[in-house]
């Protein structure tokens, strides 16, 4: 969002608007409906409402819609005033000073700029996930699984990515949106279902159906659906979700 920020607001200094119009477009398209939404309705979702990484993704919805509208506002206008009013909770007897029209674009922030270890890091991350949702695609089609919450997928590579994968396996799982993600030997991946990458080097994934149950709340399969007497339809994690707000609910009455 900083990046996108930063380069509407100089063609808004050079009058681009053709770079205004596609920079928000691919953002609001690419970056956000298609990447970042996807993954964060998970935590959005199933979090516990006092969740840190709920909260985190609450404050960044927030930060971007509040400077997103404001950098639309001058070639979106209805949309922008609209969508701005349900924001704010401004109504039309409020004063006009509080329009979005009378507000500043954001201003530029270094501190929410890529660093470029931090950038080449992400990159990398996104070019396997792009991979895996690749794959994930052909098992849909060819009737292997339903929804890519009903795989396991199975991935071997080189040594080196298996070592840069391996330092982050807990970040590729969530972005992947899957419920079962393994890093496994090469000899254990064979048969007309694995997936050679034509994009990375070595890499090679398959995609099977994902053990156990579907919970009723997250939707993943899991081994630990049935396994909690109280609440049998779910599972461990949501489990866990559920008893603290039933704790919270019990200490307000």
């Amino acid at each position: 969002f900083e990046e996108m920020k930063r380069k509407i607001i100089i063609a808004y200094e050079h009058y681009e608007f053709h770079a205004i119009y596609h920079a928000l477009n691919y953002f609001c398209s690419m970056t956000m409906s298609a990447f970042y939404l996807d993954i964060i309705k998970d935590r959005l979702y199933v979090s516990g409402t006092e969740s840190t990484l709920r909260r985190a993704a609450q404050t960044a919805l927030h930060t971007i819609v509040d400077g997103l509208l404001r950098l639309m506002s001058p070639i979106l206008c209805f949309t922008a005033s609209e969508a701005w009013d349900a924001l704010t909770g401004r109504s039309s007897k409020d004063d006009l000073g509080k329009s979005i029209f009378f507000t500043a674009f954001p201003t530029l922030n270094q501190h929410f700029s890529l660093d470029e270890e931090t950038e080449q890091r992400w990159k990398k991350l996104i070019r396997v996930r792009s991979e895996i949702t690749r794959a994930l695609e052909k098992a849909r089609a060819e009737k292997v699984i339903g929804h890519p919450l009903e795989a396991e997928v199975l991935i071997a590579c080189d040594p080196a990515l298996g070592d840069f994968l391996s330092s982050h396996w807990p970040l590729l799982k969530e972005i992947s949106i899957v419920s079962e993600l393994s890093m496994v030997d090469e000899l254990q991946l064979a048969g007309p279902n694995v997936m050679q990458s034509e994009e990375i080097s070595g890499l090679r994934i398959v995609v099977k159906p994902a053990s156990g149950d579907k919970c009723e709340r997250c939707w993943i399969r899991a081994t630990s659906v049935g396994t909690h007497s109280d609440h049998p339809g779910i599972c461990s994690r949501c489990h866990d979700v559920v008893n603290t707000i039933d704790l919270q609910s019990d200490t307000e009455q």
